[in-house]
């Protein structure tokens, strides 16, 4: 067993309950992929470690978790700005991804992987198509992902029989990587459909990851069209029943609490407040209401044809001002929510609950150390209100996935960066190429 260590550091505490605070100068001790122990700096280690990282100056943080993404969109950065949400879907993203191919989706997510390790995120939840590229190009650069592979009832019974199949084999596929079923959303994909996923799910032990109530007006066109929301979809064809994770869920009503309350246990929200500031698509994710019946919510960027970046930073700053506008309260949200967000609601959200989020005894050893000595953190009074509304990714110093150092120094180890950024500059204009004159769907919820 390699022995380690994390020597004169900082530590972020994120606790059950209560308040988050900075335990100074710690040691944090690890064994292979598990943090052992943090002790008080100076502390003689059980055994005599393999590697010691000087962590004085630097602040450790659990790794940041994306709890919601499309990590090859990070191809189509700047290509689909200003639109509605409508045009956005059919005058751009789905017209756009008729032009996804492997070789695309793994150089995009290299990029993706790249930009998050750099950024101190050590763990992606992924919702995308030719998901066992993104599962190559996450175990190449180090990085924890939970990927989803997506698909439409549109697209046919083969294709979610593939679709199935590839979760399956990604479930075994490497330790640091984990599966879930993919369905797209309650309105492109049929209940029939939904009811197949929630018996796999139920029968495999898997967990199901879709788009559920994204805005107010897809839940009013579901009672229209059907006389249901899109919560009471999932619950009467059993997704809840299963276990899930709903992206956004902006439009989540006050009638679809009792119903969400049901399956508090096995049910979470990834919420991405950029990308509902952008498309203007409403109030964003109720937190408040969701938290009130036990509800976990994580914190996520969507696709960076949208959101831009995939820097978690930013988004649970604009969470923590965004609900704070939305309640009307400038004492909700405060700085120890956001960042139990954060930490340990987005490790439930990357269904890891008891084994990411936290820097703890017997938790895998994803760690992100940060250099809190620029001028835009300074003077810090209080280094939990420079983590939600003054660290930037630049801050990141040091990143650890299960032990191993990822980032070193501000680069990457697994990774030339600059292959990375040739390759996906060389294939990008075929990604954003319009020219094919369909869609692999029509936005119409």
């Amino acid at each position: 067993m390699a022995q380690s260590l994390i020597r004169n550091v900082d530590v972020l505490i994120v606790p059950e309950a209560g308040e988050c605070h900075v335990a100074e100068a710690q040691d944090i001790h690890l064994t292979d992929s598990v943090i052992t122990a943090i002790v008080p700096t100076g502390t003689p280690p059980p055994a005599t470690p393999v590697e010691v990282i000087d962590g004085t100056g630097l602040l450790a943080v659990p790794g940041l978790i994306n709890s919601h993404t499309h990590s090859p969109m990070v191809m189509m950065r700047g290509a689909a700005e200003d639109l509605s949400i409508d045009d956005w879907f059919n005058q751009r993203i789905w017209p756009m991804e008729v032009n996804l191919t492997p070789e695309r989706v793994r150089v995009g997510a290299r990029l993706a992987c790249a930009e998050m390790l750099l950024a101190g995120v050590t763990t992606f939840v992924d919702h995308y198509f030719h998901a066992d590229q993104i599962a190559q190009a996450a175990i190449e650069t180090g990085i924890r992902a939970d990927l989803a592979p997506t698909y439409f009832s549109s697209a046919g019974p083969e294709a979610i029989d593939a679709a199935i199949a590839t979760t399956r084999e990604l479930a075994t596929l490497h330790p640091r990587i984990t599966a879930s079923l993919g369905p797209h959303a309650t309105y492109t994909v049929s209940d029939d459909d939904l009811r197949r996923t929630a018996d796999v799910a139920r029968a495999e032990g898997l967990r199901i990851h879709l788009h559920a109530a994204e805005t107010d007006d897809q839940t009013q066109a579901s009672l229209d069209k059907h006389g249901v929301t899109p919560i009471e979809i999932l619950d009467r064809t059993g997704v809840l029943d299963a276990g899930a994770l709903i992206a956004h869920g902006c439009g989540i009503r006050d009638t679809d609490l009792p119903i969400l309350a049901r399956y508090a246990d096995r049910t979470t929200v990834a919420t991405c407040p950029k990308v509902y500031l952008k498309l203007a698509m409403g109030n964003g994710t109720p937190v408040k209401q969701l938290h009130s019946i036990g509800i976990r919510t994580g914190i996520g960027t969507d696709g960076a044809a949208v959101h831009n970046t995939l820097d978690v930073w930013e988004s649970l700053r604009l969470l923590a001002l965004t609900q704070k506008h939305q309640q009307n309260n400038a004492e909700w949200m405060p700085l120890s929510d956001t960042l139990s967000l954060a930490t340990r609601h987005s490790a439930a959200a990357a269904n890891q609950p008891t084994t990411l989020g936290v820097l703890e005894p017997g938790r895998q050893a994803d760690i992100t150390l940060l250099d809190l000595s620029a001028p835009h953190n300074q003077p810090l009074h209080d280094p939990r209100a420079a983590l939600v509304y003054s660290v930037r990714a630049s801050d990141v110093h040091t990143v650890l996935v299960a032990g191993e150092v990822v980032v070193r120094n501000r680069q990457l180890t697994k990774l030339d960066l600059a292959e990375v950024l040739a390759d996906a500059r060389s294939l990008a204009h075929t990604l954003v190429d319009l020219s094919q004159g369909s869609a692999i769907q029509h936005y119409a919820p």
